[in-house]
């Protein structure tokens, strides 16, 4: 899969997406407190449907369509993607909004993002505005993934900064008041001097 540009030169593209369809369950969580917990339970690769819909009911316990996002890869973070298919097993993150804010808990929750990025996924994690869910990534988004990060991947090596040497004598600048004229003065205010004159 790769993009023509106009000087007739080939490039693959610099990001690619997939829709994913989200299904989660609802169920009893068995606490005076809580009526409903709802937890991510499959991942649909390629689904485009976007409303709720309920899929199937056995007794009290519910599974829900909860609608379907976009799988974004970029070129920029193969490393996240990287660290999301070497966690064992491979993962796919799902970020939901905390419906009705932090403390209501019973509604349902709505769909934010789907990510291979582990780095993003933290992100929203340590928000606490969103709720993360950490699925087992399919094979086939497993592959896809494995590919785009085998062609767009470049190892970074660290290099170390060198510190230019201090010169002796050197004068910051910038620093204090222009009014005041010995450098031991630089930090005293123009109005302590005052007095002096």
């Amino acid at each position: 899969m790769a993009a023509t540009h106009g000087d007739g030169s080939e490039n693959p593209p610099r990001s690619e997406a997939i829709p994913v369809g989200v299904v989660v369950r609802r169920s009893p969580a068995g606490n005076r407190w809580l009526r409903w917990r709802w937890e991510v339970v499959a991942l649909i690769p390629g689904d485009t449907r976007t409303d709720w819909a309920e899929m199937r009911k056995a007794g009290d316990v519910t599974e829900f369509h909860a609608g379907s996002a976009m799988l974004e890869l970029h070129r920029t973070e193969t490393e996240s993607y990287l660290a999301a298919l070497e966690a064992d097993p491979p993962s796919v993150f799902v970020v939901f909004e905390r419906p009705g804010g932090y403390g209501v808990t019973d509604a349902r929750p709505e769909l934010k993002v789907v990510t291979v990025s582990a780095y993003e996924a933290l992100d929203y994690a340590d928000s606490g505005e969103e709720v993360v869910e950490r699925l087992p990534m399919p094979a086939e988004i497993r592959a896809w993934v494995a590919d785009f990060v085998a062609r767009h991947h470049k190892e970074e090596t660290f290099v170390k900064r060198r510190r230019k040497p201090a010169e002796s004598g050197a004068r910051q600048d910038g620093i204090g008041d222009a009014r005041i004229r010995q450098a031991a003065d630089v930090y005293r205010s123009p109005a302590s001097l005052k007095g002096r004159k």
